[in-house]
């Protein structure tokens, strides 16, 4: 008879820790997993640090932006396909269809001749990014038990932060050795190792796969026309216009959540679009939080090279501290259980609050590029970072066992299908605030430091409505 000597003692059993998921063939799915986030991550921003040569190269700096306009939005659609594509094809085929979708995006980029082709393989890439980059967080309830989602939820979202660092200086040495076209032939053995890695370790089908469901095709269209939308709004140079145009991507934000409600073909799982349930306050509490570091990430640079003095390199870096906070939140909240769990959740927005106001306080400040408001201001941003992460991983578990059952596979992917929405949304009203904001009272040169100060202040809106939702909503989203 085998004897447990804790059981016998009364001892709780162990906690799972790191040890348990980055052993055997839990380090292969891990790596499987963090793989995608990171080939998604890093591509995202070794093009943003890539993108001047390319223009200098081939032309179409009028269309500068759509380069992450177009990827983004085709990652939105490959995020909200990516759990019919798991239902369907299973876990392993799936993760192999995504990576040869990204892959076949970084080819057409990396020959692309015009800027028109570049668009092309910008929108291909981004559906396989998509894809990638959502997958993870719905196979995470399929390849790991239950008591390691925290861990794993902490380790993929801990990518990003790493990105951040590898991204701009990867970036920069093609760009340096004018090979920029490198940039997207590097990353096809990066996609072979990490495909053959999830060939070895995935399963080829789940143990109880959900009944497939036809792609909710109106609600994606609606929401690729109420996305470029918003980023229209953001760019106009008129306010008429970017007035109208941030109206009509509510109005058809509005659409969606009407035909999400009333068609079989959902988007998102049922209850996501009301915050007075536990999913919808999960969702709406984790975007919330994220676009106050994306939008952050956006606009730090301009203003300190432009506020404060500092070098495209040093400003690069010092906005990465955004991110090194969010990967150390990320991990020390990944072990954290019930009460401290609870408190963590509750301290997070209260703590991005803070942050945010610092800021408001601080990047505006001429010549505050003294070395002391240096490190005020550095150890802000690692705060601000590091309020997402302490909460973003805890949200997204806490999302799996809030779904509805037939629905946790949609439930999953849809973590980054919110977030994607969120940030472009949230991107665009960024955008419109600081044009406006930054408007000489006489002519001349953007005023860049009123620009700051009002990203911020707005910005000071999504920890609030997080702090209400969480006041209102404890027992759903803390509880």
């Amino acid at each position: 008879m085998n004897r447990n000597p804790a059981a016998e003692l009364g001892a709780a059993p162990r906690a799972p820790g790191w040890g348990d998921l980055l052993w055997g063939v839990n380090l292969l799915r891990s790596l499987a997993l963090t793989g995608g986030v990171a080939l998604h991550a890093v591509n995202l921003y070794v093009s943003t640090t890539i993108l001047p040569s390319v223009v200098r190269d081939i032309g179409g700096l009028d269309y500068y932006a759509w380069n992450t306009t177009v990827y983004v939005v085709a990652s939105i659609i490959g995020a909200a396909i990516s759990a019919r594509l798991l239902t369907r094809c299973g876990p392993r085929a799936a993760y192999a269809l995504a990576a040869l979708v990204f892959a076949l995006g970084a080819l057409l980029c990396a020959a692309a001749p015009s800027m028109p082709a570049m668009l092309v393989g910008r929108g291909v890439q981004g559906l396989g990014g998509g894809m990638l980059v959502a997958l993870p967080y719905a196979l995470t309830r399929i390849v790991f038990p239950q008591a390691l989602w925290p861990r794993a939820m902490a380790m993929i979202s801990g990518m990003w932060g790493i990105a951040t660092l590898l991204g701009p200086a990867l970036g920069g040495i093609f760009a340096e050795l004018a090979i920029w076209r490198a940039a997207f032939w590097s990353l096809i053995p990066i996609i072979a190792v990490f495909t053959l890695i999830a060939a070895l370790a995935l399963p080829k089908r789940e143990a109880e796969p959900a009944p497939y469901s036809p792609l909710p095709a109106r609600q994606l269209a609606l929401l690729t026309a109420a996305v470029l939308a918003a980023s229209t709004a953001s760019v106009s140079g008129q306010l008429g216009w970017s007035l109208a145009a941030l109206a009509l991507a509510g109005l058809l934000l509005a659409a969606i959540v009407h035909a999400d409600a009333h068609s079989p073909r959902r988007l998102l799982p049922r209850g996501s679009w009301r915050v007075s349930t536990p999913l919808g306050a999960l969702y709406a509490m984790s975007s919330l939080l994220a676009v106050t570091v994306n939008c952050t990430e956006i606009f730090m640079p301009l203003f300190l090279q432009t506020l404060h003095g500092h070098s495209p390199l040093w400003a690069g870096y010092i906005t990465a501290l955004l991110s090194v906070g969010w990967t150390a939140g990320s991990l020390l909240s990944s072990g954290l259980r019930g009460r401290r769990l609870v408190a963590t959740l509750r301290t997070a927005p209260a703590l991005s609050l803070l942050s945010l106001l610092m800021l408001a306080l601080l990047i505006p400040w001429p010549g505050a590029n003294s070395m002391g408001l240096l490190l005020i201001t550095c150890l802000t941003l690692v705060a601000s970072g590091l309020a997402v992460g302490l909460a973003f991983p805890a949200l997204a578990a806490r999302v799996l066992h809030a779904a509805p059952d037939d629905e946790r596979d949609l439930a999953a992917s849809s973590i980054m299908t919110v977030q994607l929405v969120a940030v472009a949304f949230g991107a665009a009203l960024a955008g419109l605030t600081v044009n406006l904001a930054g408007l000489p009272a006489t002519g001349g040169d953007m005023d860049t430091a009123n620009a700051a100060r009002w990203l911020f202040i707005v910005l000071l809106l999504a920890p609030a409505l997080c702090l209400r939702l969480l006041w209102k909503r404890a027992d759903g989203i803390a509880g």
